[in-house]
């Protein structure tokens, strides 16, 4: 008899992380579904694959920007799963205040950056039993920095150096990788003149989908040889020498 697979997506409520989570699941993937404030729609998510396939989602909340709520997330998840693949995706997106202050930088960067680190150190074992895989969500401006948004760019130039150095550490038991997407989904309030300069910038000529990122988590979990890489999935933007000054 063939163990079911639980696959854990942080931040999988919503948007790029409910993409990941409903093709997991359509792939046969059971869900442990984290999220922090966004609880209707990750009840109304898991209800859906519940529905679905009885028992295939669980549901883990946790505030990670809070380090006992990361411990205890852990804790959690090696107590009642025996896990296959862990999806960091969950993350903090907002501008630099005028004057940075050690609460806001502390918050981004914890969340963004030491978050998906821990887990994946505390999660190892478990996922190592499994010959199990971890992929990041960084993002293409932990290469280029985004204007006014300095904190969140070093927090995925972190988190891209992270998925390699994990990837040396863990292997060969646990397979570490990472997706930078480009336009994907744009923040609220984004400005029409900034939407339009950065499509203008993408060969493409288009943004992506949340769908095609969660390809590209299917396409890393069926490649077994591969590790310690970073996929950008920005429709070529990234090959074109963009400053990344505007967005």
């Amino acid at each position: 008899m063939t163990m079911t697979k639980w696959a854990l997506i942080t931040g999988g409520a919503k948007r790029i992380g409910k993409a990941i989570a409903i093709s997991l699941h359509q792939s046969g993937y059971n869900i442990a579904l984290h999220y922090n404030s966004a609880q209707r729609d990750a009840q109304t998510l898991a209800a859906q694959l519940n529905q679905q396939r009885t028992g295939s989602c669980r549901l883990f909340q946790a505030n990670l920007a809070s380090e006992q709520e990361i411990k205890t997330l852990v804790e959690a998840v090696n107590c009642e799963l025996t896990l296959s693949v862990l999806i960091n995706n969950a993350s903090v997106f907002h501008p630099d205040p005028e004057i940075a202050n050690w609460q806001d930088s502390q918050h981004l960067l914890t969340t963004n950056l030491i978050a998906p680190y821990l887990l994946a150190q505390g999660l190892a074992p478990n996922l190592a039993s499994q010959s199990g895989c971890i992929i990041n969500l960084v993002d293409i401006h932990g290469d280029r920095p985004l204007k006014g948004h300095g904190l969140y760019s070093i927090s995925k130039a972190g988190l891209n150096m992270a998925t390699r150095a994990l990837a040396q550490e863990l292997s060969p038991a646990v397979r570490v990788n990472g997706i930078s997407p480009g336009a994907i989904l744009w923040p609220s309030g984004s400005e029409t003149d900034t939407v339009t300069k950065v499509i203008n910038e993408i060969p493409m000529k288009r943004p992506g989908t949340p769908e095609d990122i969660a390809y590209t988590v299917d396409f890393i979990l069926n490649s077994p040889y591969l590790n310690g890489q970073i996929i950008a999935i920005d429709g070529g933007r990234s090959a074109t020498g963009y400053t990344g000054a505007d967005g």
